[in-house]
C-alpha cells in the first residue's frame, strides 16, 4: 500500500514499460455472463471498455492487483486478494495489492455502499481466471502435454501423467512480457474455493499497527508548505473583506488570493495557524433560519412534492380488514460522519503533472474534479488514496485536494491541506435530518392489513416494507443526496452508511414493533407471521435462537429489543438487551446479537470485524449523535460537543455469518440498520416507553417516560 511499494511512484506507462518480466492479463471489465449476473451491476458501475482491470505475475512468482477501490480500514484490501489468490491457484501471503491510485489502476466510481467485493470481486476473478486460463496454454506447449491433464497447486503447473513434470509460474513468464487474451473464462463454483471463507492476517495490519502505514496527512515532500484558509463562521456567510496585512508582514509567511480562495501558508504548521489568527475578516452571516429544533417543521414546508415509492391494493380495503390501527411520527436528526483522520490532501505540481494524496473515497471522481479546477488535461493528475482513517460516505467529495492543487500550481511548491475538527464538522455533508409518518394497522391474530407511509428528508432506499402488506402506499418527499429545493437543508447533506436504510428501518421496525405490543403479540412471532422471504425468516430465526429468545409480551421489563432490515441484497436481524436508569433517561446496551446473510462470505474475521464496528458506530447515532446548529453556523465542533461511542460503551458482541454458495452482496454495512429501532424495541420492552426521535438522549428517554 502507499509509502510501501515503490510501484506506486511511477506512472501507470512507466510501470508496464520498467518491469518488464511479467505476465499482464488485460480484460474488459463490462459485466460478462462468464462471472457476473448482469442483473445484479447496474451499468454505471460497469467499466469502460478503454480502462482495462488487471494483474501482474512478477518473474518472482508474486502477484499484484490493481483495484481502484480504497482501503478505508474495511479489509477490501485482504479480500480481493483472496479472491485473486484462490481463482489464480497461488498463496495468498504471494499477493500483494496496490489499490486507489489513478494512473496504475483500472477506473472505478468509488468504494461506498458496500460494493467491493459485491461488484469489483467478479471482476478481479475473472481476471485472475483469465490469468490462469493463459498459464495453463503457456505450460502445456513447455511441458508438451494437454491442457486437459495438467494440474495446478500454489503456482505450480504439473503433468497428471508425469507428476515428474512441472513448471511454476514464475518459470513461464521469467524474462519476456506476454500479452494474450482468451475470449472466454469460467470461474471456479463457489464449492471449489479454498482461501475464500478463511480468515487469513490482514494484509494492512503490520502496517497499521507498527506505525507504518502512511495517511494522506502523513506524506511529506521537500520544501512543503501548510496552508490555512480564511473560513467562514456559518453557511451562507459572505465574505465582505479580509485584510491579510499582519499576516504578509510574518517572516516565510506565503499569503494568496485567488478569487474565493484566501490563504496563509509556511512551511510549519504553527506558524500557518498563528498567521490565520492575524487575518481579519469580516462576514455577513444569515440572520434567519432553522435550528437543531425547528428542523423538523422547515422540512416539511420546504420538501418537494412527494412521489410514490410502492403502492399495492386499496388502502381503505385494508383498513376496514384491520382491527388494530398505530400511527406514529418519527424524527431522525441530522448526523455527522466524524472519522478520526480529518479530510486530508497533499499536492504537487512538477513539470505540468500534478500528483495529489488524499483521503477520499473516490480517487477518479477527485481526479476529474481536480483536472477541471485548475484546467489540466485528466492524464496530467494523479490522484493517490493512501490509507483512508474512516469515511463512511463523507469522503466521496474533495474539497481539500482542490485547495491544494491549486494553491501548489500557484506557489509552485508542494502543499498540504489538513482540515481541523471544526473544519471537519463544518464542511461535512451530514445525513440529512428526516420527518417520517406511518400509520399501519393489522388483525386481531396478528396479520399486517395496510401500510400508509410517508417520509420526508431521509430518500426512499428501503422505505418499502419486505413484509406481506397486501394494502400499501409508500411516498418519499426529498434525498439524501442532490434533487432537493433550495433552502430545504441548510447545509450540505449526503451518504452516511446505508443512506436512507438507517432512517427507513428505525420507522418501519419501531411501528411493526408497536403494532406487537398493541395486539399483545410477542414481537418476533409477529415478524414471523409477516415474513414469506425465506432469507429474511432464516436470519431472525437463527438470531432469536442465539440469543436465547423466549416468547413474550412486550413491555416485559427484560430490555429485549429485535430488528430486522435488507440493505445491499443482505438480510440482517438484530436482538438486543438494554438497561435503562429510571431517573437518569441513561441506556446502557449490554447485549447484542446480529445475524447477517451475506451470499457467499470470503473472509468471515473481515466481515464479523464489519459488523461489529456498524453494530457500536450504530449505538451513536441511536443514542448520542445529533449536529447542533443555528443560523447556517454548525454548534457541534468537536467531540466534547458531538458525542460518539466509547469504548466504555461496547456491549458483548455475537455475530453470526449464514453460510450460503449464493454471490456475495454487501458486508460493510447492513449491520448498521437495524441499531435505531433495536434499540428503541429494547427501551420500550424495558420501561414501556416509546422514544420516537433519534438520537435517544437521556433527555429524550425521560420525556418519553413522563408521557407514558
Amino acid at each position: 500500500m502507499t509509502g510501501e511499494n515503490p510501484i506506486r511512484d511511477v506512472s501507470r506507462r512507466g510501470f508496464l514499460s520498467l518491469s518488464g518480466a511479467g505476465l499482464f492479463v488485460f480484460f474488459s471489465a463490462e459485466p460478462a455472463e462468464a462471472f457476473q449476473e448482469p442483473a445484479r451491476l447496474p451499468s454505471r458501475q460497469s467499466y469502460p471498455k478503454d480502462v482495462n482491470a488487471y494483474l501482474r505475475i512478477g518473474a518472482d512468482g508474486r502477484v499484484t492487483g490493481f483495484a481502484g477501490k480504497v482501503e478505508l480500514g474495511q479489509g477490501s484490501t485482504t479480500a480481493l486478494a483472496q479472491l485473486l489468490a484462490d481463482e489464480l491457484d497461488v498463496p495468498f501471503d504471494s499477493v500483494d495489492m496496490i489499490m486507489g491510485d489513478t494512473d496504475l489502476c483500472p477506473w472505478d466510481m468509488g468504494t461506498f455502499g458496500s460494493m467491493n467485493i459485491r461488484f469489483f470481486g467478479p471482476a478481479m476473478r475473472a481476471a485472475a481466471a483469465e490469468a490462469r486460463g493463459v498459464l495453463l496454454e503457456m505450460a502445456a506447449e513447455r511441458l508438451e502435454a494437454p491442457v486437459e491433464r495438467l494440474l495446478v497447486k500454489a503456482g505450480v503447473v504439473s503433468d497428471s501423467a508425469h507428476p515428474e513434470k512441472s513448471v511454476t509460474y514464475a518459470q513461464l513468464v521469467d524474462g519476456k512480457r506476454i500479452e494474450r487474451h482468451l475470449e472466454k473464462v469460467s470461474l471456479k463454483a463457489a464449492t471449489a474455493l479454498q482461501v475464500v471463507g478463511q480468515s487469513p492476517r490482514r494484509k494492512d495490519a503490520m502496517a497499521k499497527v507498527t506505525g507504518r502505514a502512511k495517511y494522506a496527512g502523513d506524506m511529506v515532500l521537500p520544501g512543503m508548505l501548510y496552508a490555512r484558509m480564511v473560513r467562514p463562521s456559518a453557511h451562507g456567510a459572505k465574505l465582505k473583506s479580509a485584510d491579510t496585512g499582519a499576516a504578509e508582514k510574518m517572516a516565510g509567511v506565503r499569503v494568496v488570493r485567488d478569487g474565493d480562495l484566501i490563504a496563509v501558508l509556511h512551511e510549519r504548521p504553527d506558524v500557518a495557524e498563528e498567521a490565520l489568527r492575524m487575518v481579519k475578516a469580516d462576514f455577513e452571516r444569515p440572520q434567519s433560519g432553522p435550528d437543531d429544533s425547528t428542523i423538523f417543521d422547515h422540512l416539511l414546508q420546504t420538501g418537494p412534492a412527494p412521489h410514490p415509492v410502492a403502492q399495492t391494493g386499496n388502502l381503505a380495503d385494508g383498513e376496514q380488514l384491520a382491527q388494530t390501527v398505530v400511527k406514529q411520527k418519527y424524527l431522525n436528526s441530522y448526523v455527522a460522519h466524524a472519522p478520526i483522520e480529518t479530510h486530508a490532501a497533499l499536492a504537487n505540481f512538477e513539470g505540468g503533472k500534478l500528483t495529489v494524496w488524499a483521503s477520499t473515497q473516490t480517487p477518479f471522481m477527485l481526479q476529474q474534479a481536480v483536472a477541471r479546477a485548475i484546467q489540466l488535461p485528466q492524464q496530467n493528475v494523479r490522484v493517490i488514496s493512501s490509507y483512508v482513517g474512516g469515511g463512511f460516505g463523507g469522503k466521496s467529495g474533495g474539497d481539500q485536494a482542490v485547495e491544494a492543487a491549486r494553491l501548489a500550481r500557484i506557489t509552485g511548491k508542494p502543499v498540504q491541506v489538513m482540515l481541523n475538527r471544526a473544519e471537519e464538522f463544518f464542511f461535512d455533508t451530514f445525513r440529512p435530518a428526516a420527518v417520517a409518518e406511518v400509520r399501519a394497522g393489522a388483525t386481531r391474530d396478528g396479520k399486517l392489513t395496510f401500510w400508509d407511509a410517508k417520509v420526508v428528508g431521509a430518500g426512499e432506499r428501503e422505505a418499502k416494507p419486505f413484509y406481506a402488506i397486501p394494502h400499501m402506499r409508500v411516498l418519499s418527499a426529498g434525498e439524501w443526496m442532490g434533487g432537493n429545493p433550495p433552502g430545504m437543508h441548510p447545509f450540505g447533506v449526503g451518504a452516511w452508511r446505508a443512506p436512507s436504510v438507517n432512517t427507513n428501518t428505525f420507522v418501519r421496525e419501531s411501528l411493526i414493533d408497536s403494532l406487537a405490543a398493541k395486539l399483545e403479540i410477542d414481537p418476533v412471532e409477529f415478524r414471523l407471521k409477516n415474513l414469506t422471504d425465506a432469507r429474511m425468516r432464516r436470519v431472525l430465526e437463527t438470531a432469536a435462537a442465539k440469543f436465547g429468545w423466549k416468547s413474550g409480551r412486550s413491555p416485559s421489563a427484560r430490555g429485549w429489543g429485535v430488528s430486522c432490515g435488507v440493505y445491499s441484497d443482505t438480510c440482517v436481524a438484530t436482538i438486543a438487551e438494554v438497561a435503562v436508569d429510571r431517573k437518569t433517561g441513561q441506556v446502557q446496551v449490554k447485549r447484542v446479537v446480529c445475524v447477517q446473510d451475506q451470499g457467499l462470505t470470503v473472509s468471515p474475521d473481515g466481515s464479523r470485524q464489519q459488523m461489529e464496528g456498524s453494530i457500536t458506530m450504530g449505538m451513536g447515532y441511536a443514542l448520542s449523535e445529533e449536529v447542533k446548529f443555528r443560523n447556517g453556523e454548525v454548534l457541534s465542533r468537536n467531540f466534547d460537543s458531538y458525542e460518539i461511542p466509547r469504548y466504555s460503551w461496547v456491549p458483548k458482541i455475537e455475530t453470526v455469518l449464514i453460510e450460503s454458495t449464493a454471490p456475495s452482496s454487501g458486508c460493510g454495512e447492513p449491520a448498521i440498520i437495524n441499531m435505531g429501532a433495536v434499540l428503541a424495541n429494547a427501551i420500550f420492552d424495558a420501561v414501556g416507553a416509546r422514544v420516537l426521535q433519534l438520537p435517544m438522549t437521556p433527555e429524550r428517554v425521560l420525556a418519553a417516560l413522563r408521557s407514558a
